[in-house]
């Protein structure tokens, strides 16, 4: 790996093009290098989970209106056009829409994968607009199946590299900031784009993708999905102007009015982006975890201690007024973001959005304490969020930042790195009950680590309310046929509800 010093420059410097990260990152992205078997392995597990999160999303209000919108837009003449989820294969949309479709369709039920380091990032929000290009031009560029997962590869690799290095809600810019580059770069992965186009089309996108962070804070609405799917689309709509020849802002993060300068740290900051030096694999994918549970991650290990301490004392949820208090001894992020640290008193009300929820540690826990279990969609009704004892011992439960699970959360070692905590349960007769965990379960170092049989059960569990068992059986083998998928296969790379199965739900007109 090399290190690239990055740190802002007055106008008068003229900053060559090998000395910015853009330029950089775009020489990752033309890189030639082989891809190693496990790189390629992963890949195909995370196509397979994002399909499974898309499938258990497919009648949820934000995805049917994306979905809506995307379909009410024709194939564009450059290409066959890319498919939707949930819509006949035959069905085709121009690219970029198919990516705005598909992303929210991954992103709604957060349930995919994450990479947490500096920033926050869900890698797998590559994906979409680079299998929505790909099934557009594989006729006209004879793209294959190899091509996607060389495509996916550069995504994961920069947005990863990216998280490693720049903290982007620091200074309350969303994450996607990160995912905009990193798409661009992987489409041009896929395209075999020179390096220029490419550097152009990572300004682009990152110029576009700039956001605030009050999409996660407070009421946390439906935007919180299609944040991701509109910075793919913005990726797809860079790549296509800089191959007609257009521009970016330059240097977009060096500039003295560039994105460090005004958006980040400041005129006087720099940052050390260690990337893949030339000739070196791309194996960024294999530091990212998938989620076993629909929660923010940094839930994920809570919810399996949850699970443990309801199996191990369950003579102690009998009754919430055996309990005194619980306290979450935790990193700075699950403290201050999805716990009592961030003073959201959203995060306490049983008629909070599902967003909402999904994004408080203290309803979580709790009812994964009293549950022993946790479901995508189960455990976030209005039923089970208004249940009187539910509400009485969540009130009960408080986070706190403790120093060293912030130095492990913020680690570059992974085998160090941990988003868990110690729980300190207090008892009504004095006692206390307590635990910690380090990583999920179903983390690479957790009690049980994902392969491709979970991920392929993910994707059964979560598709069989929608699909019909042929169409699972279908997917599931042109997924795992990924790298040797020719250029008239791509298009199967989708899934079709079973008839009837969205027959209930309300199609919402808009503009287009």
């Amino acid at each position: 790996m090399k290190t690239h010093h990055l740190r802002t420059h007055r106008s008068d410097e003229n900053l060559a093009r090998e000395g910015q990260l853009a330029w950089q990152l775009a020489g990752v992205a033309t890189d030639p290098v082989e891809l190693d078997d496990d790189v390629v392995d992963m890949v195909v597990n995370r196509v397979i989970d994002n399909a499974a999160v898309a499938a258990a999303s497919l009648a949820r209000k934000p995805v049917v209106s994306a979905r809506s919108q995307a379909l009410a837009h024709p194939v564009s003449i450059g290409g066959d056009g890319a498919t939707v989820f949930g819509a006949d294969a035959a069905r085709r949309t121009s690219p970029e829409w198919a990516a705005w479709a598909n992303g929210v369709a991954v992103r709604e039920l957060d349930f995919h994968d994450t990479f947490l380091a500096a920033e926050y990032s869900h890698p797998g929000d590559n994906i979409p607009p680079i299998v929505a290009v790909a099934q557009h031009l594989a006729a006209a560029r004879g793209l294959t199946g190899r091509d996607i997962v060389r495509g996916i590869a550069t995504g994961y690799e920069i947005q990863i590299d990216l998280v490693k290095a720049i903290s982007l809600h620091k200074h309350k810019i969303d994450h996607v900031a990160h995912l905009g580059p990193s798409a661009a770069a992987g489409i041009g992965t896929l395209l075999g784009l020179d390096q220029e186009t490419i550097f152009q089309a990572i300004g682009q996108a990152l110029h576009t993708t700039t956001a605030t962070r009050q999409s996660r804070k407070g009421e946390i609405s439906t935007w919180k999905a299609h944040a991701p799917a509109f910075a793919g689309k913005m990726a797809v709509e860079a790549v296509d102007r800089a191959m007609r020849g257009e521009t970016s802002p330059v240097p977009i993060y060096e500039g003295e009015d560039g994105v460090i300068a005004w958006l980040l740290d400041g005129p006087d900051a720099s940052y050390e982006v260690t990337i893949p030096d030339e000739g070196e694999a791309k194996r960024a994918i294999l530091d990212s975890y998938t989620k076993e549970h629909s929660a923010e991650y940094q839930a994920q290990a809570w919810i399996d201690l949850a699970r443990k301490l309801h199996d191990e004392y369950p003579i102690i949820l009998d009754d919430p007024e055996r309990i005194e208090s619980i306290t979450l001894h935790t990193s700075h992020h699950t403290h201050y973001v999805i716990g009592s640290g961030a003073n959201d008193p959203q995060k306490y009300d049983p008629d909070a959005s599902r967003e909402t929820l999904d994004h408080s540690i203290p309803y979580v826990f709790t009812v994964a304490l009293q549950d022993g279990a946790w479901h995508h969609a189960d455990s976030y009704s209005p039923e089970r969020a208004h249940r009187p004892d539910t509400i009485e011992l969540w009130k009960k439960v408080t986070t706190v930042e403790d120093e060293e699970w912030t130095r492990r959360y913020h680690s570059n070692d992974i085998d160090e790195k941990a988003f868990g905590g110690k729980v300190v349960i207090k008892l009504s007769d004095g006692g206390e009950i307590v635990d910690e965990i380090a990583v999920a379960d179903a983390h690479p170092l957790g009690a049980r680590p994902f392969a491709r049989e979970q991920y392929v059960q993910k994707f059964r569990t979560l598709a069989e309310w929608v699909l019909e068992e042929a169409e699972i059986e279908r997917f599931l083998d042109v997924a795992q046929r990924l790298p040797e998928l020719g250029p008239d296969e791509l298009g199967a790379l989708t899934f079709t509800a079973a008839p009837g199965a969205l027959v209930t739900v309300e199609i919402p007109t808009g503009l287009f």
